[in-house]
């Protein structure tokens, strides 16, 4: 019999409140979950459900809450080298070049200047950027910022990549395209994903599980499987009942109860396409 293998990430029995001017605020209550390593895990809940939170607590840049967090079975205590983070906004350097962003990601690595540099050019071919190295963040269009604000977060080799809204900025075709571009990223760089999104169609295209919080405070009220093999058709029949399934838990409204199955004659043409 097979032993168990254990998660990469835990989060047990996290719960988190903010002060504020009339009181505390509860963000999280008892939120558990387990990551499993080179697995993409999305979570998706209503704005100030504490999806943003979990990802800072992760990252250690709070660590003031209850519970416990832990990689590869060591509680996180502060910011470290195992984790990368996107944000929604790129946050590049404006007087910087796209190479001299991306290497502030390896400041804390200890590497000498052509290490560095290997590593750099290594990371701006995995984003497709060979031919903007010297190009400087107001040259780019949007979606190429965020895919330089990508391979910084991955320059470090991270084994954890934290994504927070990476695409929300973005039109939405620019935000398909970007998460074609992701997939084939971590096709060529396998590595443990978490990602939080409001949007429900990018978490089934992107993710191999989808964790539904519940609205304030944050506590998981489901967690959906995604067992549609790439590349995933976002208007397959599949694709559409999971879409309905996780609006129906996140708004409760019937109108998204996914369809019962029906005969072939009974299926809309875009069904029939598929």
């Amino acid at each position: 019999m097979n032993a168990q293998v254990s998660p990469l990430v835990s989060f047990q029995q996290v719960s988190k409140r903010f002060a504020v001017s009339d009181g505390d605020v509860e963000a999280l209550r008892d939120f558990n979950l387990d990551i499993r390593e080179g697995e993409f895990v999305a979570i998706v809940g209503a704005s100030g459900c504490g999806k943003s939170t979990l990802l800072r607590l992760l990252i250690g840049l709070d660590t003031d809450y209850q519970g416990r967090i832990l990689i590869d079975g060591e509680a996180v205590n502060g910011i470290g080298s195992e984790r990368g983070i996107v944000f929604q906004e790129h946050r590049l350097f404006p007087w910087l070049t796209v190479a001299e962003n991306i290497d502030l990601g390896l400041v804390n690595e200890g590497l000498d200047r052509e290490q560095r540099q290997r590593r750099v050019s290594n990371f701006i071919a995995l984003v497709g950027l060979e031919d903007c190295a010297r190009a400087y963040p107001h040259q780019l269009s949007g979606g190429m910022a965020q895919r330089v604000a990508i391979a910084r977060g991955l320059v470090a080799s991270p084994r954890i990549l934290l994504l927070d809204e990476p695409f929300g900025a973005l039109d939405a075709l620019t935000r398909q395209q970007m998460q074609d571009e992701l997939l084939a990223i971590r096709a060529r760089a396998r590595i443990t994903t978490l990602l939080v999104t409001h949007d429900v169609e990018e978490a089934i295209f992107l993710a191999d599980r989808v964790v539904v919080l519940e609205p304030r405070p944050g506590r998981i009220k489901r967690v959906v499987e995604i067992d549609l093999p790439h590349p995933r058709q976002r208007g397959s029949l599949g694709f559409h009942r999971l879409r309905e399934t996780l609006l129906h838990e996140l708004t409760h409204d019937d109108r998204y109860l996914p369809p019962a199955v029906a005969r072939i004659s009974d299926l809309p043409l875009t069904y029939l396409a598929c």
